[in-house]
């Protein structure tokens, strides 16, 4: 069987890690990278540096899309550079007819959801969503438990969710600080909570309430050592005063998150032209929001409350399942940049008369707590047949996790409810215009 061919839309740190490697490594033999598209050509050398047996390949700069479909004739797209820009390489492509894997969120707006939606529908191409989050073995166990009718039919569930202040604070670096690039982190992150609820409880969101602030990032944040724009961590001649910095890094060893905002690496010089990974997060460009609280009704009667914040002491979830026949609860404590002895992630099932079960689940090597290389083998290899239900995401799950994100900031805006379904009612009039 022929290799599939691929283009590459934004050769981002994550592209390189999460899809390249392993299309170069595991499913060489399955997959072919033909081209790479890219704003910025220092990431096409970076890429290339990183890989060299991809040299020489095609390049292209955004406005040259369609010349690269025509070129290089790939079977499937893969979408991964800044959020904002997936919306027009998702639509491009399906109507190409072509196949295409998008990271989430799959776009950052209701009016872009509609624009999708509507090209998947008239596509013979299908668009997979990259939720790995779905594939983690804890979570991949709660949905059988949910499908094995353990809790009966879900009526809430109550979700939790911590960032620390390393990972959380990394987001208020970098081009994420922009609800014009990122759609806030109720859509850049809040998608994958919310994809793995909907996704748990099959449910459709319908209706959304919530509050949010900013509460310590800008340049109001409690912390901020000095009033003043335009700072980069690398430069910045207050660093020392900032409890943010200094909490990760030593006087004699500076650290910063990277790209991809996991893993730590020492100040220097962006590796891309005009874009540095270390602005000041107390800067007053931020316009975004660090804490959200929220509640969210769905469509067969199930409600759930949200919370999430991005500056706390360490990072995991907590999350309880209530159903007419019982409650699933486990909880998630990430040990990766704090000392401190964390237990295995179990499953504590209660049924509603009867004694509590403590299920353990086996855990898997891999990124998203062992989901990404379960992910990628769907995406390349096609769905594990051996498994009993849906797990890979398509355009009505990204849409359905980005248009509740929206929801909830505009929400936060506007002190009202809002319906998920108006979000892509107006997007609809808008375009008609």
């Amino acid at each position: 069987m022929a290799r599939k061919k691929y283009v590459i839309c934004g050769v981002s740190t994550r592209v390189n890690g999460m899809f390249i490697k392993p299309m170069l490594e595991t499913f060489q033999a399955h997959c072919e990278v033909v081209g790479l598209l890219d704003a910025d050509p220092s990431r096409f050398a970076n890429c290339f540096k990183k890989f060299p047996v991809l040299n020489g390949l095609p390049v292209y700069m955004p406005d040259q899309f369609e010349q690269m479909i025509r070129e290089t004739m790939p079977d499937a797209v893969i979408v991964a550079g800044a959020d904002h820009t997936h919306a027009d390489y998702i639509v491009k492509a399906l109507e190409h007819n072509l196949d295409v894997i998008s990271e989430k969120p799959m776009v950052t707006t209701g009016a872009d959801c509609k624009r999708v939606l509507d090209a998947q529908n008239n596509s013979k191409g299908t668009l997979y969503v990259a939720f790995n989050y779905r594939y983690a073995p804890v979570h991949t166990r709660i949905k059988e438990l949910i499908l094995e009718g353990r809790i009966g039919r879900v009526t809430s569930v109550d979700l939790n969710w911590y960032l620390d202040t390393y990972h959380g604070a990394s987001y208020f670096k970098r081009w994420n600080r922009k609800r014009s690039q990122s759609g806030g982190l109720s859509v850049h992150k809040s998608t994958h909570h919310i994809d793995l609820v909907n996704w748990w409880i099959d449910q459709k969101p319908v209706e959304a309430f919530a509050y949010g602030a900013l509460n310590y990032f800008g340049p109001e944040g409690e912390l901020n050592p000095l009033k003043e724009d335009g700072r980069y961590c690398g430069t910045c001649r207050v660093k020392q005063d900032c409890s943010y910095f200094m909490r990760w890094s030593t006087r004699s060893k500076e650290t910063m998150p990277d790209d991809d905002h996991l893993t730590g690496i020492e100040v220097r010089p962006s590796a891309y032209t005009g874009y540095r990974a270390d602005a000041c997060i107390f800067d007053s460009e931020i316009d975004i929001e660090d804490t959200y609280s929220a509640v969210v009704k769905y469509d067969k009667g199930a409600m759930m409350s949200y919370s999430v914040n991005f500056s706390l002491p360490y990072e995991g979830y907590r999350l309880a399942i209530n159903g007419t026949k019982g409650r699933i609860e486990t909880k998630e404590v990430l040990s990766k940049r704090v000392s401190q002895q964390v237990t295995e992630q179990t499953i504590d099932y209660f049924p509603l008369f009867g004694g509590k079960e403590t299920i353990h689940v086996v855990p898997r090597p891999g990124g998203h707590g062992g989901g990404d290389p379960l992910l990628l083998e769907d995406l390349f290899l096609g769905a594990d047949p051996r498994r009993a239900y849906s797990i890979l995401a398509g355009a009505e799950a990204g849409a359905c996790s980005v248009l509740t994100g929206e929801a909830i900031w505009k929400s936060v805006q506007s002190n009202q409810p809002i319906r998920i379904h108006d979000l892509l009612v107006s997007a609809n009039a808008n375009m008609a215009q």
